[in-house]
């Protein structure tokens, strides 16, 4: 490794002016924990240089396809820039080592030790930029007796738990439909990473972040490990509903379903007001929320009675009058074609290598005094590489002068 590369090496065109621009970051990622990381940095204005195998991340065959280009890994890796590099080949691997000498962040999603083989784990990419933050996600953190295991969202979901408080009471066991743990995996991640970013800037020195993800799976159990500590018995599937609140679930009207959370008191009288039901309020089975969580299944089918009667529209609307929060149980096209969602722009057009086009749920949270995050395409595997492996050059050429 050429030792005289400058650091400096200039931050390539491509990334945005967002408040991560001029931080440089190297994704050695697949699939999804960590190319979500990537992007969460990426839609902020951080320079993200994918760097993939010579077939690419996985990712890029899974379906649907649009003009042969995968709208799965267009929704994660947008904004970003690719170059692909086999790590075992030697030229390879300097050009891999050449980025890290101008990188803040690395982040890479392999088992426990991958890295280390091929030369580029953190102890070997610190000596050549001492400031370094390397953040390496799997599935059970890099120690322990698990750590040289493999897993993916479904095996995490079940053996952090999830599985099991999920679903119907005496059902099968089911997973969360969205793939929490490696989406809970890439925050935890991002928001890890960014704060020792700025540890090392005040410092000098960089860190080994370690992204279990059993371990952040857990974390956001709070509730579920907390009933747990806190009575000895194990929390249990409830379909829709809450262990401790009630009325706060899906209710079946006379077209279909719809959910109400009544959280609190006023709430619930509230619901008693809209349903007519004055009398439950005055229940002794239902006077505290605790009351109520407790003879929730008889509650359900007291309410039910009544919703039955009516459309889930007028339900929704008489209740969302009375102050009661309450919603639709929405497909996802149903949800990306809410007025909310169009007033707030968080849906954007992607352009796709190929000529394809497309949308994408962009970056949704604001940020003042900034405008909306620029939202640019995805890269075609090594599309970029020319590009990268010139901006090296040029820096080794500045650096002998």
């Amino acid at each position: 490794m050429n030792q005289q590369l400058n650091p400096s090496l200039e931050r390539i065109s491509g990334a945005g002016a967002g408040p991560l621009s001029g931080i440089r970051v190297l994704e050695f990622c697949q699939v999804a924990a960590g190319p979500f990381c990537g992007m969460l940095f990426a839609d902020l204005g951080a320079d993200v240089i994918k760097i993939e195998g010579k077939t690419g991340d996985s990712m890029r065959q899974w379906p649907p396809f649009n003009n042969g280009y995968s709208e799965n890994f267009a929704s994660l890796n947008r904004c970003k820039r690719s170059i692909a590099l086999d790590l075992k080949a030697e030229s390879d691997r300097e050009v891999a080592l050449a980025l890290t000498a101008t990188a803040d962040i690395v982040i890479e999603n392999s088992r426990p030790g991958v890295m280390d083989r091929l030369g580029m784990g953190y102890a070997a990419l610190s000596k050549i930029r001492p400031g370094l933050v390397y953040c390496s996600i799997s599935a059970y953190g890099q120690t322990g007796p698990r750590a040289s295991e493999g897993g993916f969202d479904l095996t995490v979901q079940a053996i952090s738990g999830v599985m099991a408080v999920t679903g119907e009471p005496g059902r099968p066991p089911v997973k969360c439909g969205v793939p929490i743990s490696d989406f809970t995996a890439g925050l935890y991640a991002a928001y890890t990473t960014l704060a020792a970013v700025l540890d090392a800037r005040r410092t000098g020195k960089g860190a080994h972040i370690d992204v279990p993800m059993m371990g952040v799976t857990l974390g956001v159990s709070a509730l579920q490990t907390s009933q747990y500590f806190g009575t000895g018995v194990d929390p249990e599937p409830m379909g829709s509903a809450h262990p401790r609140n009630a009325p706060y679930q899906a209710f079946q009207a006379r077209d279909g379903y719809f959910a109400m959370a009544a959280g609190n008191d006023k709430l619930w009288y509230s619901v008693c007001d809209v349903t007519g039901l004055h009398a439950l309020a005055e229940d002794p089975r239902f006077r505290s929320q605790l009351d109520r969580a407790s003879n929730q299944a008889v509650l359900k089918e007291l309410l039910e009675e009544v919703f039955r009667t009516n459309d889930a529209s007028t339900w929704l609307e008489q209740l969302a009058a009375a102050g009661v929060p309450c919603a639709p149980i929405n497909s996802t096209s149903e949800a990306l074609a809410d007025p909310q969602v169009q007033a707030s722009g968080w849906v954007q057009p992607l352009d796709l290598p190929g000529g394809g086009k497309t949308r994408t749920f962009a970056w949704p949270v604001g940020i003042s005094g900034r405008p909306r995050p620029a939202v640019r395409r995805p890269p075609a595997l090594d599309e970029h590489g020319d590009e990268i492996r010139a901006g090296i050059s040029a820096s080794a050429r500045a650096s002998t002068v």
